[in-house]
């Protein structure tokens, strides 16, 4: 086996903590409970998999720094380091309040302040006047509780809330 780098080993280690203590998610939903699996993983985003090329390794290592930088991983999170959101913030609102309709993520703020930046209001449209956007028919299946809604594609959605 060749010998890693430092930062190569770093990654490894942080992979391999973030595994010990149940913080290592698989395609960012489910944990890891595989060791091995876990050592893939660690290899893979440090860029010392013996399955990746020399130019995949490359960058694969420059994705995960620079994920490392900005406080995106599993061990920043759980030592609370990592990106925060609204939920996570530990605002002044009731937890209620955080995990209710007025609780918004950074993808729902950085879409209305796009919205709101081009002079648009509420439904933009996306070309045909009247078609609401997929982001637009999500929300208003989430206010209707529609179930399944975040599997569907925007014509499902749009089927479910009405609009065709």
């Amino acid at each position: 086996m060749a010998r890693q780098s430092r930062p190569q080993k770093k990654t490894v280690e942080r992979v391999m903590h973030e595994y010990k203590h149940g913080e290592l998610k698989s395609g960012g939903r489910r944990k890891v409970k595989n060791p091995k699996q876990a050592i893939a993983i660690a290899l893979s985003e440090a860029g010392a998999s013996r399955s990746q090329s020399p130019a995949e390794k490359r960058g694969r290592l420059q994705k995960t720094k620079a994920k490392e930088a900005r406080g995106d991983t599993g061990k920043a999170r759980a030592e609370g380091r990592g990106r925060k959101t609204a939920a996570t913030r530990g605002t002044t609102r009731s937890g209620a309040a955080r995990r209710g309709a007025a609780a918004r993520t950074s993808t729902q703020r950085g879409a209305q302040r796009r919205s709101t930046a081009r002079g648009s209001t509420d439904r933009r449209s996306t070309g045909r006047t009247g078609e609401m956007t997929r982001a637009q028919l999500y929300q208003e299946a989430k206010r209707r509780n529609i179930p399944g809604r975040s599997r569907m594609s925007k014509e499902e959605l749009a089927k479910a809330v009405g609009q065709r």
